[in-house]
């Protein structure tokens, strides 16, 4: 088992991404990185310094680290400061967010491949979870609740793994 936080943009389109593949055991959106209080989603709005980020725990013998960083950068722009898609702003941010030094290892070696394809500096922050605070209910899940919802990742992106 495995746990590893990721910012990669607007979280509800990020958590419903990686709902869909089996190995993942469970996803929560939430606000990491910023100040120790808790905020609110109206708080991060207002630059908090959080970034909308998702926990994603794994079970490593179906889904590897690698293989969900791999996933993880297909659906984001690794080289926008603060914006994915419509969204701008700091709690837009990119960042993956490793729960235990061992994790370091996968995350330079998809890091520095993924900057080798694209020829440029990432602008994906690489460092240990600070905090985490769970976002409000009405968040979680959010894309399965208003399926209309708008979000920067294509909608075919949700059905990679045919489980949705």
């Amino acid at each position: 088992m495995g746990t590893i936080y990721l910012a990669g943009g607007c979280f509800w389109g990020l958590q419903k991404f990686f709902d869909q593949f089996s190995g993942v055991i469970r996803t929560e959106v939430g606000y990491a990185n910023g100040p120790d209080k808790a905020p609110s989603y109206q708080e991060v709005c207002r630059n908090s310094g959080h970034a909308e980020t998702v926990l994603v725990e794994y079970d490593d013998k179906e889904m590897d680290l690698e293989a969900l960083l791999d996933y993880y950068f297909m659906v984001i722009d690794p080289l926008s400061v603060n914006r994915q898609g419509n969204d701008i702003g700091i709690q837009y941010r990119t960042g993956i967010y490793y729960t235990d030094e061992a994790q370091l290892p996968v995350i330079r070696k998809v890091y520095e491949r993924q900057q080798d394809e694209v020829g440029k500096p990432l602008a994906v922050a690489i460092e240990p979870i600070r905090n985490f605070f769970s976002a409000e209910e009405y968040h979680q899940k959010y894309l399965d609740k208003n399926p209309g919802g708008y979000c920067h990742i294509p909608r075919s992106y949700f059905s990679l793994a045919g489980k949705n």
